[in-house]
């Protein structure tokens, strides 16, 4: 017969394995800063490209520009989080640190997004 788990049980991951060492979790929580600011200069971006941009190509042009910024910033917060638990669970448990899934696709998007800027540049 398998036990149930109450949902409180399972959300206190926090509570298993070892405490790591006080820096490491620090550095962990760092990199997690980081990519929050990250994520508030995609949206910031967002911003000035709709409310300062307005001599800076078609407006339907700079709208989707804004909105892709938007989603890209709030994607990228909420996967800072999810990056941040995987790490420190890892540290708790004495296993290798996860692979960053969000290399890879943050600089694909910086690509992009020179490119886009670029076209807006010559159109405008």
């Amino acid at each position: 017969m398998t036990r149930s788990v109450h949902p409180q049980e399972r959300s206190r991951w926090w509570e298993r394995g070892i405490r790591p060492d006080y820096r490491f979790s620090l550095a962990n929580e760092r990199t997690f800063l980081a990519w929050i600011r990250t994520a508030l200069a995609l949206i910031a971006g967002a911003t000035a490209v709709d409310q300062f941009a307005s001599h800076l190509g078609p407006a339907h042009l700079r709208l989707a520009l804004s909105l892709v910024l938007f989603c890209a910033g709030g994607w990228l917060g909420a996967m800072a989080y999810t990056r941040w638990e995987r790490a420190e669970q890892a540290m708790r448990h004495e296993a290798d640190l996860p692979r960053s899934r969000l290399l890879p696709v943050l600089s694909a998007f910086t690509a992009f997004l020179a490119v886009g800027l670029a076209l807006l540049v010559m159109v405008g």
